[in-house]
């Protein structure tokens, strides 16, 4: 498990989703190799649809920005060494008001 080797940023999780949060990235480091971003982030993404249903997206990388809407009580953002984890489910925004696109 990353206990004491993650550095947690925001999270609104609860504290058992945050544990499965930090044991599958703990997984997917063992799995795949820190230059396989997109492998970790598959293997994360895929385990959160397949436990708390789908609509989960998560980033992996070493520089990167977000600004992003998610559901309430599904977000967590933290580090692991050189790796960035973002991991949320997304949240239905309103829509658009009517106009031209740009």
């Amino acid at each position: 498990m990353l206990e004491g080797k993650a550095v947690m940023g925001d999270t609104d999780m609860k504290q058992t989703m945050k544990e499965d949060a930090l044991s599958l990235a703990s997984k997917a480091l063992d799995c795949f190799d820190v230059t396989e971003p997109t492998q970790i982030a598959r293997f994360i993404k895929k385990e959160f649809d397949r436990s708390y249903g789908s609509g989960w997206q998560c980033i992996v990388g070493t520089h990167f920005g977000s600004f992003v809407t998610h559901c309430s009580g599904c977000f967590i953002h933290f580090s692991v060494g050189s790796l960035t984890i973002l991991l949320f489910k997304g949240s239905v925004g309103e829509p658009a008001p009517p106009g031209p696109m740009l």
